[in-house]
């Protein structure tokens, strides 16, 4: 592996403003924001015809970073995988991240897997398994891990929080927080930690409402408003409840430095088993919902 310095990282799909951000962020060395250490020298587009979010937008994305920060295009995984020393896995549609991600897991190259990591918890399993198989560090996360809400709400002593946000509906993605409720549910762990055993979901037409209970009994909840909403959240330290501030940001420099890091050490800032445990939770809201309302066990 390359030294963070010499990195070379490859975009899979440009059907997301985030193939743009990261790029202007790495390459641009006049950008407020700019991260050193690697550069995006080629993509591949990707695109999935039956999303309007990604059919609408891969062809923008692709020529933006290649004229404006002469990113090569190229015509394949196998041609991106030869040019580059690790993988920015963009591609905003999680049906396609498994297929996608089994030759770059083979290639040994290290990858960090934007959300979703997949759209269904069978296909998250096989990507940790392969990823496992073939001894490959992978990432994956949420930029609202990295917002102002998270950075500045960890309490070691809190025993409850409730997060909200955006959740619109995908119909082609199985697991339906894995769309855009992965937000809100990424804060809700960034927040809680690990520990979640028992899932229950609520549900209306407009929002979700999933409560979950922690190994301590601590109790932790995440409400899905569609169409969209702000973000924000309360974390109870006893008698005390926080707010979080009306003024919101999502640091995506703090998010690519810290995938910088990783490409350059291998360890990944969010442990695989807590992205793993995230996905489990989500599995468990969707068949607490389909149940009506029944609680349901983390797999």
């Amino acid at each position: 592996m390359a030294k963070a310095a010499d990195l070379r990282v490859g975009i899979i799909g440009t059907d997301t403003s985030h193939a743009e951000v990261f790029t202007r962020l790495l390459n641009d060395p006049n950008e407020k924001e700019h991260v050193p250490g690697a550069r995006v020298v080629a993509a591949w587009k990707g695109g999935s015809a039956d999303i309007q979010e990604s059919a609408s937008r891969v062809e923008r994305y692709a020529q933006t970073i290649h004229d404006k920060y002469g990113v090569e295009i190229v015509d394949s995984v196998p041609a991106l995988l030869a040019k580059v020393d690790a993988v920015f896995l963009e591609s905003v549609d999680g049906r396609v991240h498994l297929e996608q991600v089994r030759p770059v897991l083979k290639a040994k190259k290290r990858v960090f897997i934007d959300k979703p990591l997949a759209s269904s918890y069978a296909d998250a399993k096989e990507i940790a398994r392969l990823a496992k198989e073939a001894g490959t560090p992978w990432f994956s996360s949420s930029a609202l891990r990295y917002s102002s809400i998270t950075e500045t709400m960890k309490y070691p002593d809190a025993t409850g929080v409730i997060t909200w946000g955006p959740s619109p509906l995908e119909p082609h993605h199985e697991l339906e927080l894995s769309w855009y409720g992965i937000h809100p549910a990424e804060m809700l762990f960034t927040l809680m930690g690990r520990g979640c055993e028992t899932v229950t979901t609520v549900s209306t037409a407009d929002e979700d409402e999933i409560t979950c209970r922690w190994k301590n009994g601590r109790l932790g909840s995440v409400r899905g408003v569609r169409p969209y909403s702000e973000y924000g959240a309360v974390v109870f330290r006893g008698r005390e409840a926080v707010q979080s501030p009306a003024k919101f940001k999502v640091s995506y420099q703090a998010l690519v430095q810290r995938i910088v890091q990783f490409f350059e050490t291998g360890v990944p800032p969010v442990p695989n088993e807590e992205t793993m445990e995230l996905f489990s939770f989500m599995d468990a809201a969707q068949r607490s919902k389909a149940s009506g309302g029944q609680p349901q066990r983390l797999q």
